[in-house]
């Protein structure tokens, strides 16, 4: 009896996944009420172009740390591929979490209408009263799909402007588009597609086959202990205990693991691209196998432990590759978050190269593009950092108000030689430093500008 508890009384998959999916759940819906510094931990604005990201702001003129998240999200599931096999779509795909509290809480538990245990069996609409509950059951997930569309919107757009642009529903058509569009393809999806999605549609598990090798964890069923039930043709030849030729095989032939599959395969068949790593096979099985004494033939284990008996290498030349590479991208992506500017310049020379004015004055003309990226208004002001001989002859401190721009004529001059060549106009360096006056050493840019200075027989 204590061997039969050892394997009945562990915590099952389903009830770690269960925790895995209101963690998930939980740091989905709060993540976008979440600020540090007035901005958001992560969203990308298309209304005030921006990308948040840890508390601060990016205009869409600095969005060239958007490749490095896409490398790092890209990169991050390759690597957890190849060591947990389909982790992320059994344990924390959107896909995945909402099918399980539609089918597995709402049409299983709160309606009775099937068994968690048994995701092969249709419901019976013949009856009324399953008709009435499947009804009930499609109401409560069309309200749900209509949070998750507005959670899903909430990295587009921050709660507090989109509730704000609900209360003027006439003004913000679109939005509401958007989320009712995007809660009809969630009933679709989940009420009608299913694990279709995840079989047909979802690109990930076409590319699985190339990420896995045979340290990889993934839901494998043990033929050493179980028999073959497929032949080499992978043809179906044990339906029933009494078809093993052998009779040291434990497997019972009860299907329980394909039954409680949602993606509908028998994992006593092998690795198949369906399989999302969600281990209910694993937990049908050491149910029943626990009950004999004897440990779950289906384990969430390797191809070398199982088949091979080697131990698992957790760590090994591929996982290392997909470390290292992850380790320099975040490097890159924290190196290139801190040269983060606070506001934003654009120079822009004249068309006209220079101007001689009486006295050998020579004027150089420029259009500045200011753009306040904080949340407060600031005072800007603007001085040469690199040359005292030329000056800035056309500029005034001014104010900008968050998110506002302002276009700047300025205008650059010198009284002096600055170069004797009487064979060429000679452009020079000159470096701007604008900066806010309310806070000068955090709102500051340094900008290069090309001051044109004239041939010396042009000059009288």
């Amino acid at each position: 009896m204590s061997e039969k508890n050892e394997y009945l009384n562990k915590t099952s998959y389903r009830k770690k996944r269960y925790f895995a999916y209101i963690i998930a759940t939980i740091f989905s819906l709060s993540l976008p009420f979440i600020q540090i510094n007035g901005n958001q931990i992560f969203l990308l604005s298309f209304d005030k172009k921006q990308l948040h990201l840890m508390g601060t702001a990016f205009d869409m003129q600095e969005l060239y740390l958007m490749p490095f998240l896409l490398m790092l999200l890209f990169l991050g599931i390759f690597a957890a591929t190849s060591i947990g096999g389909r982790a992320w779509c059994g344990w924390t795909c959107p896909q995945t979490i909402f099918r399980v509290i539609y089918r597995d809480l709402i049409e299983s538990t709160l309606l009775g209408l099937r068994r968690i245990k048994n995701k092969q069996k249709e419901i019976d609409l013949s009856k009324n009263e399953n008709r009435v509950k499947k009804a009930i059951g499609v109401i409560l997930w069309s309200i749900l799909s209509l949070v998750a569309a507005s959670n899903f919107m909430w990295f587009f757009i921050p709660p507090a402007d989109f509730f704000a642009y609900l209360q003027n529903p006439t003004e913000h058509l679109f939005l509401i588009g958007m989320v009712l569009c995007i809660a009809g393809f969630l009933i679709y999806d989940v009420i009608i597609l299913k694990e279709d999605f995840c079989v047909y549609i979802c690109p990930y598990s076409r590319v699985q086959s190339v990420l896995y090798d045979n340290d990889t964890m993934h839901a494998i069923y043990s033929t050493k202990r179980g028999g073959n039930i497929y032949n080499e043709q992978k043809e179906k030849t044990i339906f029933k205990i009494k078809d093993f030729t052998d009779s040291s095989s434990e497997c019972t032939a009860c299907e329980a693991c394909v039954t409680v599959c949602p993606t509908h395969i028998d994992i006593r068949k092998g690795l198949q691209l369906e399989c999302i790593n969600c281990l209910e096979c694993v937990d049908a099985c050491t149910t029943v196998m626990g009950k004999l004494g004897k440990p779950s033939l289906v384990q969430w284990s390797s191809t070398n432990t199982i088949v091979e008996d080697k131990p698992t290498k957790i760590f090994r030349k591929t996982t290392i590759m997909y470390f290292v590479a992850l380790s320099l991208v975040l490097g890159l992506l924290f190196a290139m978050s801190g040269e983060k500017e606070y506001m934003l310049l654009n120079v822009n020379k004249d068309t006209e190269l220079y101007k001689i004015k009486e006295g050998n004055v020579v004027t150089n003309n420029y259009l500045l593009l200011f753009q306040n990226t904080e949340s407060k208004t600031l005072t800007y002001e603007l001085e040469i950092v690199d040359n005292p001989d030329i000056k800035i002859t056309r500029f005034e401190p001014f104010t900008l108000s968050p998110g506002k721009m302002a276009k700047k004529i300025v205008i650059l001059e010198t009284n002096k030689l600055l170069i004797n060549d009487n064979t060429k106009d000679t452009p020079l360096t000159v470096t701007l430093k604008a900066y806010a006056k309310e806070d000068p050493e955090k709102v500051k840019v340094f900008r290069n500008a090309t001051f044109f200075f004239p041939r010396a027989d042009k000059l009288k």
